[in-house]
């Protein structure tokens, strides 16, 4: 029984021209194959049904429609895989990048996610639903066409459908499971390359070159174990139906045989010329071709339904995105009660209480991988948090409802193709003079004015520009947001003192009209703050 959970991003139904064109594809072989029975009817004096110039333009116009329609059936096909892929991805991808670090996910299990899974599922669309809708009625229409000619080969072919069916549904059913465990390998080596390869500076500093590479080499021998578990189903699958489908036309063929010589082992139902024999034994392979088709794209079937069944389990697992309200202005309180960061791998931040007061300046302080990093991103709802009760003047929240009101600077800063206006000001309306004030307190008015103006071009690497100085950009662009509560990581650090000490008294200005929260190591700073929260 199909999973109605794993099947929600999958269509329900074929594109109706692939189908009717695959549909044409059979008309087509009709025609091709009564041509050219006639031909040889003619060609052996057999009794004949038309001229030898209708069997050239039958011969003629079957090949060209069954060319023709076949290119149709995949072209349109193909276009609705791509509308698929599309829809899908503007799913995943807004579901995925906000809540990876809620998760607990590898940025490489998501990239496969959201880019290789909706190529898994193209192939469902693209192939399998319309050669399925087609093979509803094909052998049917064969059937019919046959029996013009001959209704004990049509009656043939229909009762050896049932085998070849229950052996294609038996076939499938193996394959299903271990599609599924293939593509959970592959995402699981993707998302252990992607990582290792981003944090490949920190393993070559500790020497862990040999490890990295066994843990690695591990990934790859489970999903090459899977993937010839997966081949070989596919091609026991194969082998069941090229014997059925021979075995079908074998039994045509014998009987059309023995009919014609006379050696039937009983009184003939029928009576059969050379001419609607060939034709019957012509289309006896066309009668199986559309499941024969369908077969070959069972693999599709089952990996687009796997694919699908990943991604909406994931999908299930994002959180509902907070409804942001309009910026607060100011923010007198920000009070949480038992509040704590819970990770996917089990280990635990917290619980924390505390009632940071504004506007005013406020420090988080602790050792490297205490969790002050963690802290700013899970009040802005992009960690796995946890409380009990998140008041803002007074007013109960949740993490991630308030963004429109924070203004953020991390320690990696996001920069875009564009101008380094456009990169300050995110799109909003600012005061070149303000910003051009606050530049010149940041250190950042040289390089502004080298760089030709804030319409010179940036790319979304930062080229040219050191890792403080995207810092810093990334601290301008919060000063300069007017949101009323910042979020600042380790804003002075890896600056001169003369810097360090600009920019911790252009906050405590700042912090006169806004509330500022900055997890810091900078003890010149964290002197200055209202309040001091530690860290173990």
């Amino acid at each position: 029984m199909e999973n109605p959970t794993a099947l929600y991003l999958l269509p329900r139904r074929a594109s109706p021209l692939a189908t009717a064109w695959w549909i044409a594809d059979a008309l087509g072989a009709a025609a091709f194959a009564a041509g050219l029975a006639n031909a040889i009817g003619l060609a052996a004096g057999s009794d004949i049904w038309f001229g030898m110039g209708l069997s050239v333009m039958l011969l003629v116009a079957g090949g060209l429609l069954r060319a023709m329609s076949q290119a149709a059936a995949v072209y349109w096909g193909e276009k609705a895989a791509v509308d698929l892929r599309k829809a899908v991805r503007a799913t995943m991808f807004p579901l995925l990048l906000p809540s990876a670090t809620l998760r607990g996910r590898l940025v490489g299990e998501d990239l496969r996610l959201a880019i290789e899974h909706p190529e898994q599922i193209g192939g469902y669309a693209a192939r399998y639903l319309p050669i399925r809708a087609s093979a509803n009625f094909i052998p049917v229409i064969v059937a019919l066409i046959v029996s013009a000619a001959s209704w004990v080969a049509a009656l043939i072919m229909l009762a050896t459908m049932l085998p070849f069916a229950l052996g294609m549904a038996l076939a499938g059913f193996a394959a299903r499971k271990e599609s599924e465990e293939q593509l959970a390998a592959l995402g699981r080596m993707s998302g252990l390359f992607v990582d290792r390869v981003r944090n490949l500076p920190t393993i070559l500093l500790f020497s862990a070159e040999e490890r990295i590479t066994r843990h690695l080499a591990g990934a790859t021998e489970e999903v090459a174990e899977r993937t010839i578990k997966v081949l070989r189903l596919a091609f026991a699958s194969s082998a069941i139906m090229e014997f059925f489908a021979a075995l079908s036309v074998a039994l045509v063929a014998v009987y059309c045989g023995f009919s014609l010589l006379g050696l039937l082992p009983f009184h003939p139902p029928e009576k059969l010329t050379l001419t609607s024999a060939f034709f019957a034994l012509a289309m006896a392979p066309e009668f199986y071709l559309s499941m024969r088709r369908l077969a070959a794209a069972y693999h599709d079937k089952q990996q687009g339904e796997a694919a699908a069944q990943a991604m909406s389990d994931e999908a299930a697992r994002c959180p509902t995105k907070a409804v942001s309200i309009p910026i607060l202005a100011p923010i007198e309180s920000l009070e949480v009660q038992a509040f704590s960061i819970d990770y996917a791998e089990g280990s635990r931040l917290g619980p924390f209480t505390w009632n940071w007061e504004g506007p005013a300046l406020h420090c988080i302080e602790g050792a490297t991988g205490s969790g002050k990093s963690s802290l700013l991103r899970s009040l802005a709802g992009h960690a796995p948090s946890k409380c009990g009760r998140m008041l803002v003047n007074g007013v109960q929240f949740t993490p991630g409802s308030i963004n429109h009101s924070i203004g953020w600077a991390g320690q990696a800063v996001a920069l875009l193709p564009g101008s380094l206006r456009d990169n300050l000001s995110f799109g909003h309306a600012v005061d070149e003079a303000e910003l051009l004030r606050l530049a010149d307190r940041l250190g950042l008015a040289k390089l502004i004015r080298e760089r030709g103006g804030l319409d010179a071009q940036v790319d979304h690497r930062g080229s040219g520009l050191s890792g403080g100085e995207r810092r810093r950009l990334g601290l301008l662009r919060a000063l300069v947001s007017g949101r009323p509560l910042l979020l600042l990581d380790e804003p002075t650090a890896d600056l001169d003192i003369k810097l360090a000490a600009e920019i911790s008294e252009l906050l405590l200005d700042a912090s006169r009209e806004r509330l500022i929260i900055v997890a810091t190591h900078d003890e010149s700073l964290a002197r200055k703050a209202k309040s001091r929260l530690k860290l173990q």
